[in-house]
């Protein structure tokens, strides 16, 4: 597989976004809603976007392909588990993991993150890897696109 365009691990990538929401919503106001439950909405879609990241890094070690974006070597097509409803399921997972960390910070502004953070994945991340899987498995990943969504 060519070298791909991000030369950035995309947890750091999801590092770097709740960083910038925390440091957004420091700087701007807050939502003042009576909202009691949006700290725990927040901990679950947390909590869920860290088992659907972990369980599609979970069904890349079963398959023994790397989950190293940045040194990309499949050995497989995966296509079962997780990978059944998301090509990303790592990806989904940090998305959802910034979604839970916006409601937690109960910040308008820091949702404009999350659209920043699909573009630059799906540029920089996930369009290159998908050259490189087209390269590789052919029209069995291309059949694969068909069946299963880039994110959700």
């Amino acid at each position: 597989m060519p070298s791909l365009e991000s030369k950035i691990p995309p947890p750091a990538i999801v590092l770097v976004m709740a960083v910038f929401m925390w440091l957004i919503s420091q700087a701007s106001p807050s939502l003042h809603l009576d909202v009691s439950a949006y700290n725990w909405l927040g901990f679950v879609l947390v909590s869920v976007g860290f088992v659907t990241g972990i369980a599609g890094v979970a069904t890349f070690r079963k398959a023994n392909t790397t989950v190293n974006p940045m040194k990309p070597h499949a050995s497989s097509l995966v296509t079962w588990g997780v990978y059944a409803i998301s090509r990303n399921p790592m990806y989904l997972g940090g998305l959802i993991m910034l979604l839970g960390w916006a409601i937690f910070l109960f910040n308008a502004l820091a949702f404009l993150a999350l659209p920043v953070y699909v573009l630059y994945l799906n540029r920089f991340q996930i369009a290159p890897e998908e050259r490189a899987l087209t390269s590789l498995f052919g029209n069995s990943y291309v059949a694969y696109q068909m069946r299963a969504r880039r994110w959700l």
